[in-house]
């Protein structure tokens, strides 16, 4: 009896410690998240903000500024003030933590290229290396200018504005003419009459028709009616 009098007390004071260990542990853990999270603050909203500014809320909240050596242009945030930031607003870290910044260098100030003279499609690639916006593209056509080719730009060579409309020259507008109606008429005349014009024509073949004359239009490619000019081709098929 006595032996197990001692065992029962040695279990009861075993189990004694176990609980006590365990509470200690418990309360150890649960006092480092508190004191864990009495040390965590809230990232502010940095962007737009002048950066002295901004390195000063940060400091008031105990986090460090870090800004990053490369600013970046942009239309709507002013020089020296913040443009992006990480942690993004909102986001809680714990002090002494540092939030990366990046600074706007404000608009571009990239000097307008001279496009006068350059094809639409050359003046284009220029100004996309530049960054630069072709707001609006205005068309003409006159024989005086190389086809396709920028005639104006607005505003000028130099000027730092980041948007530019420009003024193309088309070329000179082909000249179309109705394609007559040759059924019936002689294949061969008819023929000499368009070449003497400037068209191609070409006689592709001759079928029998009763009571129609040897050589008469009988079909035509186009029809008539239809636009054509000097460089399309035109197809007649005259009877035998």
């Amino acid at each position: 009896m006595a032996l197990k009098a001692r065992v029962w007390s040695l279990g009861k004071l075993l189990l004694l410690a176990g609980a006590l260990t365990a509470t200690f542990f418990v309360f150890a853990l649960v006092g480092m998240r508190v004191a864990l999270r009495s040390r965590e603050v809230q990232v502010p909203d940095l962007v737009g903000t002048p950066v002295d500014r901004a390195s000063q809320t940060a400091a008031d909240l105990g986090l460090a500024l870090r800004v990053d050596p490369n600013p970046r242009p942009d239309e709507r945030v002013a020089a020296g003030s913040v443009l992006l930031q990480d942690p993004l607003p909102g986001i809680d870290i714990r002090q002494q933590r540092s939030i990366r910044v990046w600074l706007s260098s404000g608009p571009r100030t990239t000097a307008m290229p001279a496009l006068v003279g350059q094809s639409e499609r050359t003046a284009r690639l220029r100004v996309g290396e530049d960054g630069i916006e072709i707001v609006a593209v205005s068309e003409f056509r006159s024989p005086e200018y190389t086809a396709d080719a920028v005639v104006s730009q607005d505003p000028s060579p130099g000027s730092p504005v980041p948007r530019v409309s420009l003024l193309v020259n088309r070329g000179e507008q082909a000249t179309t003419y109705v394609m007559p109606d040759l059924i019936g008429l002689s294949g061969e005349r008819a023929a000499d009459a368009l070449r003497t014009r400037g068209f191609r024509v070409t006689i592709v073949g001759s079928q029998p028709y009763q009571g129609v004359p040897a050589g008469t239009v009988v079909r035509q490619q186009p029809a008539g009616g239809f636009q054509v000019g000097p460089s399309d081709s035109i197809s007649l098929e005259v009877s035998r």
